[in-house]
């Protein structure tokens, strides 16, 4: 008798990953966008599933599987993320203002008032992104940016010992991930 053939009690993983087992995709894509949102939702369960809940709405109101990172970064948008234009420098700056807020954390852009206008004229969205990463860091979090087509920006912010776990999941979910200083 081989192995695999005997019932073990005490190995409950057993049939776990069985490649030929039954997957209910949609309960997988909810399990890992819980997870997403309990990362860029550090210490903060119940903005996490205030967000979930929005996310399972849109999902339920027709959303399809193709769709469901648009309706997450719509059910995160200035909560947990940021979705900006490359040349909106103002909404980036004031998005990630707000994120790092929840934290009472003050990012130093470089500047003593970074809603000047002359200030917002001249920056580039991208190198606000490595100023916004590279103040993070220094507190134990990290900013991340991930693809949402051309002239976008979208992002969020997760402690930084949580890297790992969200690069597992951004990936298991499709999403292209990179920090701030990526």
């Amino acid at each position: 008798m081989s192995m695999h053939s005997e019932y073990d009690p005490d190995d409950n993983f057993a049939h776990s990953f069985n490649p030929l087992a039954d997957i209910d995709e949609e309960a997988a894509a909810e399990a890992l966008v819980w997870q997403l949102l309990l990362l860029i939702n550090p210490g903060d369960e119940d903005a996490a599933l205030e967000q979930f809940a929005a996310w399972q709405q849109a999902m339920a109101d027709g959303g399809e599987q193709a769709e469901a990172i648009d309706l997450l970064r719509e059910a995160i948008d200035w909560k947990s993320g940021f979705y900006v234009d490359e040349s909106d420098a103002r909404a980036l700056v004031e998005s990630v203002d707000e994120l790092a807020g929840r934290w009472n954390l003050r990012i130093e852009w470089g500047v003593e008032d970074p809603t000047d206008a002359a200030f917002l004229d001249e920056a580039d969205v991208g190198s606000l992104i490595d100023i916004a990463y590279d103040r993070l860091r220094e507190h134990h979090y990290t900013l991340w940016t991930w693809e949402v087509g051309t002239g976008m920006h979208a992002g969020w912010i997760t402690r930084s010992r949580d890297d790992e776990a969200l690069r597992m999941v951004a990936t298991a979910l499709g999403i292209h991930v990179r920090t701030g200083a990526g």
